[in-house]
């Protein structure tokens, strides 16, 4: 038998976390034999039960990544993984802004790196999940080598991390990510996710604004999922020296007013009910980036991979939440 993949993913209990560990608990049901062995971090409160009887063979340990406690127990019960998947950070904006010294101490991951840097081998990789809101946001179609000029507190505590693990890492894959959307999670996360919000509020049949003037690349949550899992297949079957930063988007630029349209199409709802409106109109607590839409041909050119439109994506999503898609 094969030396298994030992992968974990920190942060297993969030939106992209779950849909990760789905994914990797589903090849090792179908896996003969078995090829991998998955663990995940949680920081505080215990896992829900529905997550983790949906991946029964993988290992959760409480993890807190500012002092980097409950480390030292995954070498000692796991061991060293092949490949760590860091989901984890304070990823609402104006949480950042009111606390811009928590933003830095979780969202630079610096006791992770410094316990993957105390096993013998470098043979690790870092899987490590930044943001579009590194870039200004004054042009369209960012690519990976623009200059990174973030305008609030999350977008500058994205850029130190992506500069810590440069630095002092030897092998690792960054990933500017969209706005990630998709199908709610096994055990549903609390946040709102932004397709099934904007089918609730309309279905209501109220006015609802939406902002015209500000555009990103939504990517489908199982787009990512393939990414890293590809990214994963390739280290473990090459084992070469891996430093890579890419765009992680959609193909699609779109304002919100445009991901609301879209919804409203393929519910039938009527497109009246939507009131555009500029950014600048609301105060959010935080600046925001106008146009931060991402330019993903080296993603597309370096693991061959085609992004699912945002259509498809909506489409896919609702259908999920309506039972009808799996």
């Amino acid at each position: 038998m094969s030396e298994k993949k030992k992968v974990v993913v920190v942060g297993g209990t969030g939106y992209l976390g779950q849909h990760l560990l789905q994914c990797f608990s589903d090849e090792i049901r179908q896996a003969n034999p078995c090829n991998y062995e998955i663990a995940f971090t949680y920081h505080s409160n215990l896992p829900p039960k529905t997550l983790l009887n949906s991946i029964p063979h993988s290992f959760a340990f409480p993890v807190d990544l500012r002092s980097g406690h409950g480390f030292h127990a995954i070498s000692q019960t796991f061991g060293q993984p092949h490949v760590v998947v860091n989901c984890a950070a304070l990823s609402v904006p104006r949480a950042c802004e009111m606390d811009p010294t928590a933003a830095m101490s979780i969202n630079v991951p610096s006791a992770l790196v410094k316990w993957l840097s105390s096993f013998s081998e470098s043979s690790t990789l870092l899987i490590h999940l930044s943001t579009d809101q590194v870039y200004e946001g004054i042009k369209s179609f960012y690519k990976e080598e623009d200059e990174t000029v973030p305008v609030n507190v999350y977008g500058k505590s994205k850029v130190a991390a992506e500069q810590f693990i440069s630095a002092d890492y030897p092998n690792f894959a960054i990933l500017r990510s969209s706005i990630i959307f998709g199908p709610q999670t096994v055990s549903p996360v609390p946040k709102s996710l932004p397709i099934q919000w904007i089918d609730s509020v309309l279905s209501k049949g109220d006015k609802v604004d939406f902002f015209h003037d500000e555009f990103r690349c939504p990517v489908y949550v199982k787009d990512v999922v393939a990414i890293i899992q590809t990214l994963c297949n390739r280290w473990i079957s090459d084992r070469k020296k891996m430093q890579l930063l890419l765009n992680v988007g959609g193909p699609d630029r779109v304002s919100r007013l445009q991901m609301a349209e879209v919804v409203a199409h393929i519910r039938g709802y009527s497109t009246s009910l939507l009131e555009p409106v500029s950014a600048s109109s609301v105060d959010r607590g935080v600046k925001s980036p106008a146009d931060i839409s991402m330019d993903v041909t080296k993603l597309i050119q370096t693991l061959n991979f085609s992004p699912t439109s945002f259509l498809d994506g909506v489409r896919l999503t609702l259908a999920a939440e309506s039972g009808s898609q799996c």
